[in-house]
């Protein structure tokens, strides 16, 4: 009797053992991103003519210039938005973590200036790269606020953030 319990609880934990592995392959693959895509600009003046004259025709992107910006304040900046700030940091945008905030540095966003010049549809590029779970959030509001941010603007930035949810507008 002992035998056959013996040998039956090893083919029960043979099999346990397998689905267990079989189990986390299938995740793993599952979950494994199918592809990759990294925001990389290109280096000016390389590239086709072809490529050149539709880069002259595109609308420019819009360019934050540093002229009438007033010095960072940051006891200003607390006052208004109650809590401390740091200069470039992306968390005070309304909807960034520090989970984006470090995949927006990777990709090269790292101040406020460059998340103003970006455009919404790149950094949903950027996060759709990073996974899945990336995909819900929506940063159409982002380069506004960090214009906002870079500028001084701090009351415009609280009005606006008071009636955003998460990044997005509320309602």
């Amino acid at each position: 009797m002992s035998e056959r319990f013996a040998s039956d609880l090893l083919f029960i934990i043979i099999v346990l053992l397998v689905a267990a592995v079989l189990g986390f392959l299938i995740g793993y693959f599952i979950r494994k991103p199918k592809t990759i895509i990294k925001f990389v600009p290109e280096p000016a003046g390389e590239g086709s003519p072809e490529e050149e004259k539709d880069a002259e025709e595109e609308v420019p992107e819009k360019q934050i210039t540093g002229e009438g910006i007033p010095e960072f304040d940051p006891e200003t900046a607390r006052a208004l938005l109650g809590r401390k700030i740091v200069q470039d940091d992306l968390k005070i945008v309304e909807g960034i973590g520090p989970v984006i905030e470090g995949i927006l540095k990777k990709s090269g966003i790292d101040t406020w200036k460059k998340l103003a010049e970006s455009k919404a549809e790149n950094i949903r590029s950027v996060l759709a790269a990073e996974g899945q779970r990336f995909r819900v959030h929506d940063p159409g509001t982002w380069p506004q606020q960090a214009g906002l941010a870079f500028k001084g603007k701090w009351e415009e930035l609280r009005q606006l953030q008071d009636g955003l949810l998460g990044g997005r507008a509320r309602g």
